[in-house]
């Protein structure tokens, strides 16, 4: 059971998959403050669907992200869009070792690259980091990708403290003290 108790969104659970049932739990306790989920809300939109990166690169920030976050309904999460743009579980699992996926192109492992030190050691980014990406991203792509990155790692932080599992597939491990992957871990859930 979810650590915030959701508001009722006047929403039957029962009539929704196992997907959108995940999105509501989230959305359900972000409710508890209308006018800034609708502000989170439009940044997303801005993000996803405003922005010049592929689908497939975004999806796979956000995957490698929620490893190193070890949220759990995020990592259950695939978005349709990406799917469509060739985002595949063979290809997810490669985000088990990017740097030798021989299905990811020089500039997602790049990008993946700055995903992965932004969770972990954001001061480690330095001036080669940057050179690294601009052989592959303009300027304004590298704003897009480093927003990403900040939405994903801080939403998804919180969302993972919040513990919003329970409409996961039995493959995730719980409780929290075991290791979750976005890999091998259970069918992934479809979001449209």
């Amino acid at each position: 059971m979810a650590r915030i108790q959701p508001v009722d969104l006047g929403v039957d659970a029962a009539d929704l998959d196992q997907a959108m049932r995940v999105q509501l739990g989230v959305g359900g306790i972000i409710a508890h403050r209308p006018a800034i989920a609708a502000g989170l809300g439009a940044v997303s939109e801005a993000i996803n669907h405003n922005g010049t990166l592929p689908r497939r690169l975004v999806e796979l920030i956000r995957l490698r992200i929620a490893f190193h976050n070890q949220c759990r309904s995020c990592m259950a999460i695939r978005y349709d869009e990406a799917v469509q743009d060739g985002v595949t579980e063979e290809l997810v699992c490669s985000l088990e070792r990017p740097a030798e996926a021989d299905d990811l192109t020089d500039a997602e492992r790049a990008a993946l690259r700055f995903a992965d030190l932004f969770a972990t050691n954001h001061l480690a980014i330095d001036d080669a980091v940057y050179d690294d990406l601009r052989q592959y991203f303009t300027e304004g792509e590298l704003v897009e990708i480093g927003l990403n990155c900040a939405i994903d790692l801080g939403v998804g932080r919180l969302t993972a403290t919040w513990d919003v599992t329970d409409d996961l597939a039995e493959g995730f491990p719980r409780p929290y003290g075991e290791l979750a992957t976005p890999w091998r871990t259970a069918e992934p859930l479809i979001v449209p």
